[in-house]
C-alpha cells in the first residue's frame, strides 16, 4: 500500500449519533440543515486527518436524501477522501441510519464535500507535503 493510500484509508472518520427531538422538525424526522451541518463536520474532521493542515469547505455536491431519517433512530456518517487535487480533496460522506432495537440499517444520504488547504495568510497550499 503506498503512502497516499495509507493516509487516506487511516482519514476515515466515522462519527455516530442519535436522533433527538431538539433536532428534528415538525415532521419528526432530521432538519436537513442539521444534516448538511453533521456531514460538513464529519467531512472536515477527515479533510484535516488526511492533510494535517488547516482546512476550509470550499463546495459541496448534489446531497441526496433518499430517505428521512426520523426522531429515534442512530445514524452513522462515514466520511472518506475520494479525490485529491495540488491543495484540495474531496470527501465523500455517507449517512447510514439504524432502528435503536432492531438490526435494520439503511443508506439515507450521501453527498460530496470539497476543501482546500490554506496557510496562516489563508491562501491555498499544497494538501500534501
Amino acid at each position: 500500500m503506498s503512502e497516499y493510500e495509507h493516509l487516506i484509508q487511516n482519514s476515515e472518520t466515522r462519527i455516530f449519533k442519535a436522533v433527538f427531538p431538539n433536532t428534528t422538525n415538525h415532521y419528526d424526522t432530521l432538519f436537513g440543515g442539521t444534516t448538511l451541518h453533521m456531514m460538513d463536520e464529519a467531512a472536515f474532521i477527515c479533510a484535516t486527518r488526511f492533510s494535517r493542515k488547516k482546512v476550509v469547505t470550499v463546495s459541496t455536491e448534489k446531497i441526496n436524501f433518499s430517505k428521512p431519517i426520523p426522531q429515534g433512530t442512530i445514524v452513522e456518517l462515514i466520511a472518506r477522501v475520494e479525490t485529491v487535487g495540488r491543495s484540495s480533496c474531496v470527501v465523500c460522506v455517507e449517512i447510514f441510519m439504524e432502528d435503536m432495537y432492531s438490526c435494520n440499517r439503511e443508506q439515507v444520504v450521501t453527498g460530496h464535500f470539497t476543501f482546500v488547504a490554506i496557510g496562516d495568510d489563508k491562501k491555498s497550499i499544497p494538501i500534501l507535503g
